[in-house]
């Protein structure tokens, strides 16, 4: 028997000429014109304003009049400043935490969301998480000063059926625990988006396929629900490092007169209070310029590490 004639190759595909994609998407490109706009304006064209922390700025000079003092501004990271100390100490300390107990937050939320049955209790319970990430900070202190202040519901009472009181704000040794747990109540539900988009893409096939290999409900979680999306958390993880330095200044700023600066002070609000309000502007620009390299190089090195463990990271190889 005759085997049929082979079929001719395909033949090569054609590049699409530049001009031709651009007609083609010439709306599209269009459309992406404002937006790049604004990061131009707001992003890129302030990083010039960089060169203040190499000159002795004053706003009545202006940056280019202004006369270069090269490192000098550097000194009080260089020399070690206590106050720029304890600002740092305090920075990193809350930095950890929050990766600690305030990243895992919304993965949890998330897989507790993708086990919900029905739909509608679904949407109702991520309209509700998601709630508190729209209010300010402004608003998000008042209703825990309301709840949790001397005069608020909690220690009112108390009060009111003779138990002792709970200095819960304004207590120094609780102001770690304080911060922490409304970072948790504003933005967890908003951060569970991305990984509840991420869920959504593991293949239903892989979940059949463990139970009908008998996999309980949690080895499902290790072995398929985990892995699934390890890529989304890698990823998320390294973009919370770039902001290891960057704690919540209105947060901070709004409750630091409760507390004092030696537990409540930290980069931002240095810069701020010694930059700004101080009038050291090249300081100031100095410690912001200091905490982007130091952002910038802990991305590149989690993304490194990242590659070298077979993720994708932020980039591919």
């Amino acid at each position: 028997m005759k085997s049929p004639p082979a079929r001719p190759a395909a033949p090569p595909r054609r590049a699409t000429p530049k001009a031709s994609r651009l007609r083609r998407d010439g709306l599209l490109l269009l459309l992406g014109v404002p937006g790049l706009l604004v990061i131009l304006l707001f992003h890129y064209v302030p990083m010039l304003g960089n060169v203040i922390a190499f000159k002795d700025y004053q706003p009545f000079l202006g940056i280019w009049e202004a006369p270069w003092v090269g490192f000098e501004n550097f000194r009080v990271i260089f020399n070690g400043d206590p106050a720029f100390l304890n600002a740092l100490v305090n920075t990193l300390l809350i930095s950890l935490v929050q990766i600690v107990f305030v990243f895992p937050v919304p993965i949890g939320l998330a897989l507790l969301l993708n086990s919900l049955a029905g739909a509608r209790v679904k949407r109702l319970a991520q309209s509700i998480l998601y709630l508190p990430h729209f209010m300010s900070w402004v608003v998000v202190v008042a209703i825990f000063q309301h709840m949790l202040g001397n005069a608020g519901l909690l220690n009112t009472f108390l009060r009111s059926h003779d138990l002792a009181t709970l200095p819960l704000l304004g207590n120094p040794d609780l102001f770690l625990a304080l911060i922490t747990s409304q970072v948790i109540w504003k933005d967890a539900g908003w951060g569970t988006i991305i990984f509840l988009a991420a869920l959504s893409r593991v293949d239903p096939e892989l979940y059949e396929a463990s139970a009908m290999d008998g996999a309980s409900r949690t080895r499902q979680l290790w072995h398929v629900t985990l892995p699934g999306i390890r890529g989304v958390i890698v990823l998320m993880l390294i973009l919370k490092l770039g902001d290891v330095l960057t704690v919540g200044f209105e947060q901070i700023i709004l409750q630091q007169a409760m507390v004092g600066t030696e537990v409540s002070e930290v980069l931002d609000t240095y810069v701020y209070t010694y930059g700004v309000v101080g009038g050291n502007w090249g300081v100031a620009a100095a410690v912001g310029l200091v905490k982007g390299l130091v952002g910038l190089v802990l991305v590149l090195g989690a993304n490194k590490v990242a590659h070298l463990l077979g993720e994708r990271g932020l980039y591919s190889k």
